[in-house]
């Protein structure tokens, strides 16, 4: 039988509500977890699945592995491009979230789906390429670093179309992943994107020379990380 996964468009929303929201369904899932652990003869509905899908205002979030200096602005300078900053529980050094990106929470427990955390980043990256593939752009992955890339295997070319950052505790997810559809790529040049300083990042509307459908992205999404995933979505 197929996992259910709930997905909820939280449509713009601070990157602080998000992460709270996130935190919040995660803590449910732990709840659960260690009651039944307590209780093992205890009777208990499964945790539920969730993937929320949203857009932030601008803002800079840092990874627990990341270095303050990979921020190259400073506070005024960042109060002038009306851009906030986050030091965050996720894995990864720092990226970038805006309007014009695609970010992606799934909130999963994986003791229901497969308990390999590389499984997942790597399931999580193919949701992605099999996207991007419906829209005629081939991506990949580039050996060492998480998410996905362009022309991964040419050095001087690679560049990075989706960034990834997640935390799991317990095996439920929380953070995820932010593809950037339409996005403003100038806020990467204020920062070393993901720490990868000789890399440069790209967009759909970049690669394609036009505005992308950004429903029609989030619908692909919604298709192919339910075939990856081998989940129902409601």
């Amino acid at each position: 039988m197929k996992n259910t996964v709930t997905v909820e468009d939280l449509g713009i929303v601070e990157y602080g509500e998000a992460w709270d929201k996130q935190e919040a369904l995660m803590k449910t899932g732990l709840d659960k977890k260690a009651e039944k652990f307590k209780n093992p003869e205890t009777t208990q509905a499964q945790i539920a699945h969730y993937l929320l899908l949203c857009q932030h205002p601008h803002v800079y979030t840092l990874g627990k592995s990341g270095a303050m200096e990979h921020l190259l602005i400073n506070d005024q300078r960042m109060k002038d491009l009306s851009v906030t900053f986050y030091k965050t529980n996720r894995g990864g050094d720092i990226t970038y979230h805006g309007p014009g990106q695609l970010v992606a929470y799934p909130i999963l427990d994986l003791e229901q789906f497969f308990t390999d955390l590389g499984k997942y980043m790597r399931s999580l990256e193919e949701s992605i390429i099999l996207t991007l593939k419906e829209f005629g752009i081939e991506a990949g992955r580039l050996s060492g670093s998480t998410g996905v890339w362009l022309d991964s295997d040419i050095p001087e070319k690679a560049r990075k179309i989706c960034a990834m950052g997640v935390k799991c505790s317990r095996w439920i997810t929380i953070h995820g992943l932010a593809l950037n559809m339409n996005a403003d790529l100038n806020y990467f040049n204020y920062i070393v994107p993901c720490g990868i300083s000789d890399k440069k990042v790209t967009s759909m509307e970049n690669e394609l020379g036009y505005k992308v459908n950004e429903e029609k992205v989030k619908s692909i999404f919604l298709t192919k990380f339910s075939e990856v995933f081998e989940a129902e979505m409601a």
